[in-house]
């Protein structure tokens, strides 16, 4: 795996630490995951304003409403 540097304050740096302890795993592992869990954050809250702005547009919400019908997928669950 290749790594390469980065700079934070030491107030993080200790957060980090104590969480990676905390987990019983790496630095890295704990760094890589804390980005992971960020990015998933900010992209449901993209989606989330997306839905939004559909709904304040009725012809719109219709449109998406129509097409996630047509391509609904049934998973078996009741």
């Amino acid at each position: 795996m290749d790594t390469t540097t980065i700079r934070v304050d030491t107030n993080t740096h200790a957060r980090l630490l104590e969480m990676s302890r905390d987990a019983d795993t790496s630095l890295v592992a704990t760094v890589r995951d804390a980005a992971e869990a960020l990015w998933r954050e900010r992209f449901a809250r993209h989606a989330m304003r997306q839905l939004g702005e559909l709904q304040n547009d009725p012809e719109a919400w219709q449109e998406y409403l129509a097409e996630a019908e047509e391509t609904h997928v049934a998973d078996g669950v009741s």
